[in-house]
């Protein structure tokens, strides 16, 4: 079957936007102040906040990248996924009950607490960069299924460009007006899209491939293509018990608890037991989703007997738009757009968020009135609204999947934060000035391992210096940052006298 996308496809596409925005817009209704905005005011449901935290880092990546991973390769990618487990439940325990204790609004505050407002900027600015670099390619990734049904009626040069504005353009319309709590209903809803979709998915495969799944099943553990478990001791291997484990562990530390978008939703939550659930529940459920991802790989595989295509991220894209019939294309397009809108607001709404309360309220706001603070908020929100489908349009692509390419861009910063908070919470020594050295020698050092390849391919001369980390896997940078700023913050706690009355957090 060759299917287009007819007239039905677009009406579900047009009527979901549509809803979507409607929602969100109406939901935006009787804001008080920048809490109401940011956080709503603590009054979201525990199962609500699961399904936003869920949603926000899925995105279209997931969608997209996820089956290009088991279509070239195997399930090795689910022993990630039992790390990320473990990372929640170490910041439900350690981290989350500070963020709970008190009224905050940006998971930078905590530091402020111990070391200073200096160390909450940075760490702030941090996340800033971090965040609308990755979340750039992000929203560039969406693109990809928006070109392809464009195609035929748009010239190949706006492809890209009109997708991204459109895309944009929606999900900037209810973040703008409704504020956290539009977020977060819209994550919900767009939620139980996006897993609708990938359901058609595997129904509409399953009875696409002579003999059904159970002959994807038998042809793909011939080709060792279900193979899960690797205990291979190395660095250069990003699928592995131990990269797993480990790497992906401080990693979902790092996202789910240094990370403003997650921490951000982990305060709309009513009580500390709520927020715990919410974690939690979110790590077993994003266990399941990456197995159903996976698992539409492995039927991708089938259906095109392993057929080379020109990027990873083109593989599931192609088959929605080509295979899939009437009505169905539309929907599952629906859900990668809902995947996507749903990281771009949340992406939007915690940047506004942290420069609102950690850059601009200790600079110039103090004493805001509510009204202004409001204000200020959605003036913000608009301004990284701009700047995240600005990256968006500027990226290029390469033949790297893009949900690699993203995670690695939050890989390098996060060791440092990550270190950063560790070094709160476990070092009473550590003052300000040891805090801010550790996170930013962290960092540093991660931009070097992380761009290893591309700086020496620029730079030869630094090929004796840099070529050893080229390779290192992308789950183990969170791990190797967190442990140079800790090691580089406690050395540096020795060359001054310890604090008398250090605060604590």
């Amino acid at each position: 079957m060759t299917a287009t996308f007819t007239s039905l496809d677009w009406a579900i596409l047009v009527a979901y936007l549509a809803g979507t925005t409607w929602l969100g817009i109406h939901l935006g209704r009787g804001q008080k102040d920048s809490k109401d905005y940011f956080v709503a005011s603590g009054t979201i449901p525990w199962w609500a906040v699961c399904f936003s935290i869920v949603a926000t880092e899925t995105s279209a990546l997931t969608f997209i990248s996820i089956p290009g991973l088991s279509y070239l390769g195997n399930l090795g990618f689910l022993q990630v996924t039992v790390g990320y487990l473990l990372g929640r439940i170490v910041v439900a325990y350690t981290l989350l009950p500070r963020y709970m204790d008190g009224e905050l609004v940006t998971a930078y505050a905590l530091l402020e607490r111990r070391f200073g407002v200096a160390t909450r900027r940075f760490a702030s600015v941090t996340f800033m960069f971090t965040r609308a670099f990755g979340d750039s390619v992000r929203v560039f990734a969406t693109a990809i299924p928006i070109a392809l049904i464009l195609g035929p009626i748009v010239p190949a040069a706006w492809l890209t460009p009109i997708s991204i504005l459109a895309l944009g353009g929606a999900t900037v319309l209810y973040t703008y007006h409704g504020g956290m709590r539009a977020v977060v209903w819209t994550d919900v809803i767009q939620t139980i899209v996006y897993l609708g979709g990938a359901a058609g998915a595997v129904v509409l495969l399953g009875r696409g491939i002579d003999g059904g799944w159970s002959a994807v099943w038998a042809q793909a553990a011939g080709a060792g293509k279900l193979a899960w478990f690797d205990a291979s001791l190395t660095l250069r291997q990003p699928h592995t018990v131990f990269a797993g484990l480990l790497g992906g562990g401080f990693l979902a530390m790092a996202s789910h608890g240094a990370d403003q978008l997650i921490v951000q939703r982990l305060l709309a939550s009513a009580s500390l037991p709520d927020a715990r659930r919410a974690l939690i529940g979110s790590g077993v459920f994003v266990i399941a989703q990456f197995a159903l991802f996976l698992t539409i790989g492995l039927g991708l595989w089938v259906f095109y007997g392993g057929t080379s295509f020109p990027a990873p991220d083109k593989i599931f894209p192609t088959y929605i738009v080509q295979q899939m019939p009437a009505g169905l294309t539309g929907v599952v397009i629906a859900a990668i757009l809902a995947a996507a809108m749903s990281t771009i607001s949340g992406s939007i709404n915690s940047l506004a968020a942290a420069t609102t309360h950690d850059l601009w309220v200790p600079l110039r706001g103090a004493g805001a009135s509510p009204d202004a603070m409001l204000r200020v908020s959605k003036r913000f929100t608009l301004l990284w609204a701009a700047l995240l489908i600005g990256g968006a349009l500027l990226y290029r692509a390469e033949g790297t999947p893009v949900v690699v390419i993203a995670l690695s861009v939050a890989s390098f910063t996060y060791g440092g934060l990550l270190g950063g908070f560790f070094l709160a919470l476990g070092w009473p020594r550590a003052i300000q000035r040891d805090a801010i050295l550790g996170m930013a020698v962290g960092i540093g050092t991660m931009s070097l391992i992380v761009f290893a390849g591309r700086i020496v391919a620029a730079v030869p001369a630094l090929s004796g210096l840099l070529t050893p980390f080229i390779g290192i896997a992308w789950p183990w940078f969170v791990l190797i940052g967190t442990t140079i700023t800790l090691v580089v913050g406690i050395l540096s706690s020795f060359t001054h006298p310890a604090p008398t009355g250090a605060r604590s957090v």
